[in-house]
């Protein structure tokens, strides 16, 4: 059964109203894709960002198209300004140059110690982050592979009803629209589900939730040291290496955070869990299992990237990467699952009024995302709202699902009565 909520998800008057563009975001000089590009439109809070493979897909409403403007943005480069009325509808090459950062300047700019801007940034979220309610519309994926072999995929539109930075107040979601397709005969009788939905990618929000990874008591038991400098939207960006001490025997994280000097703003963070002791990481996720089963996590990966409007960033997108070994007692051959979930921000308002959903429209932490294979049929499924452009993978699987639902209505024709 598919969950669904009353709709506050942002749309277009109608399907006609928006126009869809395509295309790929690269890197100048070597023609490499530029993987979790941004793409906004300048003046509104629509936007999308790159795949893995550095495609895009952005729907803009007609009414802004002959005046408005796509900025194109990614760590490290400068950020480039196109006419929407020039871009086609598929097939957009858009490359940016590598941004060079003078030694000079971050010779004077340079901090001095790594962990105090560290905990200044966590402290100062109240000064640099939206500081109001907001409503945002989000698209959600969710995909779990055997091997390189997709075994189940699922997307939703969600609604997110963000708190203030600096409350305590967790956010709540709404699923607007979701469908799901899972190959169980794949799952060699282990159906691995991924508990949480949406909330593993919103959990990766640092400076909404640093208990997750740097708690006041935690945070000591890392090393923090300058690994280099970058640049974003013509902004300096030093990053910063952290791992956890060697006296430590509890899995933490190690990783990079991208921070702003001047603004002392987090703008992203990458990093992983330590899963040197696969027991104590294992009972991080596993909740239940066979007994005749061991598994193991093998990788555990987290992303999160903000995004800026008049001075004040935000959540934009994240991205969790989950990969497991399964090992059979009786079996020869173990096998290797990998689940990802990410989640891109697509447009936002203010909710000054405060407004939540009711608790029966809200969708519970403990969330398994439900079976609902018919929406991949439908070529239009998601109508105005914006998307990540799947990966070719991605296509592949919803293709394959397509083909086995016509199969499933011949059948059932021919054996109608």
């Amino acid at each position: 059964m598919m969950i669904m909520g009353t709709s506050k998800a942002f749309g277009f008057q109608d399907q006609e109203s928006f126009s869809q563009y395509k295309g790929e975001v690269t890197d100048a000089s070597s023609n490499k894709p530029l993987v979790f590009a941004t793409l906004s439109v300048e003046g509104t809070n629509i936007s999308t960002i790159t795949n893995t493979e550095g495609s895009f897909q952005l729907k803009i409403p007609n009414s802004i198209i002959e005046d408005g403007t796509v900025i194109v943005s990614f760590l490290g480069y400068k950020s480039k300004s196109i006419p929407i009325a020039q871009l086609k509808s598929n097939r957009n090459k858009i490359s940016l140059v590598v941004s060079v950062t003078e030694l000079t300047e971050v010779n004077i700019n340079a901090p001095k110690d790594a962990r105090a801007l560290v905990r200044e940034t966590l402290a100062r979220k109240g000064d640099n982050y939206f500081d109001d309610p907001t409503l945002m519309t989000a698209f959600y994926r969710e995909t779990i592979k055997k091997r390189k072999r997709n075994v189940s995929l699922s997307e939703a539109v969600v609604n997110i009803y963000k708190s203030p930075y600096t409350s305590i107040r967790r956010d709540a979601v709404e699923l607007y629209k979701a469908r799901k397709s899972t190959d169980y005969s794949k799952l060699d009788t282990v159906a691995l589900k991924l508990q949480g939905g949406p909330f593993n990618t919103l959990y990766v929000d640092i400076m909404k939730y640093p208990e997750y990874i740097f708690s006041e008591g935690s945070i000591q038991n890392y090393r923090f040291t300058f690994s280099r400098s970058t640049r974003i939207n013509d902004k300096l960006i030093y990053v910063i290496r952290f791992d956890q001490l060697e006296t430590i025997s509890e899995p933490l994280y190690a990783g990079e955070l991208f921070i702003d000097v001047d603004q002392k703003t987090l703008t992203s963070a990458i990093y992983t869990l330590n899963i040197t002791d696969k027991v104590k990481a294992a009972k991080l996720f596993v909740r239940r299992k066979p007994a005749k089963v061991d598994v193991w996590p093998t990788e555990v990966a987290y992303r999160v990237d903000y995004r800026e409007k008049g001075g004040r960033w935000y959540y934009g997108y994240s991205n969790v990467l989950l990969e497991f070994k399964v090992d059979w007692d009786d079996k020869l051959f173990n096998s290797v699952y990998s689940m990802t979930a990410e989640m891109a921000v697509t447009d936002w308002e203010k909710n000054l009024s405060g407004e939540l959903p009711k608790n029966r429209d809200r969708i519970k932490k403990s969330i398994i995302l439900s079976d609902e294979a018919i929406g991949f049929s439908d070529p239009d499924f998601w109508g105005e709202y914006n998307i990540i452009e799947p990966e070719k993978s991605i296509e592949s699987a919803i293709r394959k699902i397509q083909r086995q639902l016509r199969r499933a209505r011949t059948k059932e024709g021919n054996s109608a009565p």
